[in-house]
């Protein structure tokens, strides 16, 4: 379906230890992490908070497992911060990217952001941009875009639960608002499938803007529990709204033939964030990478 070399396979490290809630997964260790990452089959990872950051250490480490970088998640306050601030950290953030190799800045705007509140109810509350913040916000991210293109990277935008960038039609303002030289898109299965878009809508519309692809699925049990308590994005993530692909309700058969015709290249990169305490990270790794080659081939 893939030729060879079109497509890398990376798993992120959120399912060994979450950043934003360290208390899962707190005992595991970075080494046992890649080491697992290597052994369940993947070539690649992002990059988690027990990453070292020295570009030299951490490549030690990561190339004697054959894995490289992917990418990483930046937080953007754009619609919160003055442009400055953020700008001064994403050149910090893709330096390191660029010293590791990777081709892609993965970028979310946390400007009122409730993702990372334990207690906030996730879809109640789900910040809507003003028309003010819209115009900092596209404005800000395609000159974070002219910061990427300098070291000769992509900006992906990452499309997030609890965000002003999370439904169709803001994803859909994002990229009408924004030019495709400056601002990609980070498809995510996951996080479309538990707001509620069509997946493949909007895979099939952006097509040419997708340059990073996150494979995450959905137990529909547990985003349907979300919406009816009215929890938070976090406690979503702890009951297990996210699990690897072939473990939810998504069938990525569809998903991987319309990439496959497109001619995607660039990295899939398993992303499941589950208490590894309940969802083994390494069981799982094992299982997502069986899964990808039983419907893709790679």
């Amino acid at each position: 379906m893939f030729k060879e070399g079109q497509v890398k396979l990376a798993i992120a490290p959120i399912g060994w230890t979450n950043d934003d809630m360290p208390e899962l997964g707190g005992t595991v260790t970075f080494e046992q992490c890649i080491s697992e990452m290597a052994l369940a089959g993947f070539s690649g990872s992002e990059v988690g908070n027990k990453y070292p950051r020295d570009p030299v250490i951490l490549n030690k480490y990561l190339s004697i497992r054959g894995l490289e970088i992917a990418s990483a998640w930046f937080s953007s306050f754009l619609t919160s911060k003055p442009f400055e601030e953020t700008a001064e950290d994403f050149k910090v953030h893709r330096d390191f990217l660029h010293a590791m190799g990777a081709k892609v800045i993965v970028v979310s705007e946390q400007g009122n952001s409730i993702q990372g509140q334990m207690d906030t109810a996730l879809f109640e509350n789900k910040p809507v941009f003003s028309e003010e913040e819209w115009t900092v916000f596209l404005d800000g991210i395609q000159r974070l875009g002219d910061l990427a293109a300098e070291k000769e990277m992509k900006l992906v935008y990452h499309h997030h639960m609890g965000t002003g960038v999370q439904t169709t039609e803001e994803i859909t303002r994002l990229m009408e608002g924004t030019d495709p030289n400056k601002v990609s898109l980070l498809y995510d299965t996951g996080h479309l499938v538990f707001s509620g878009e069509d997946y493949l809508e909007v895979l099939t519309k952006y097509m040419d803007r997708i340059h990073h692809v996150h494979l995450k699925d959905v137990r529909a049990d547990v985003a349907q529990k979300v919406r009816d308590e009215k929890v938070s994005f976090l406690q979503g993530v702890k009951q297990g709204v996210f699990t690897v692909p072939g473990d939810g309700l998504i069938d990525f058969k569809p998903i991987f033939k319309l990439l496959s015709e497109a001619n995607y290249e660039g990295w899939f990169v398993v992303e499941a964030e589950q208490d590894p305490a309940i969802a083994n990270p390494f069981e799982y790794a094992v299982k997502a990478r069986k899964y990808i080659r039983e419907n893709c081939g790679l």
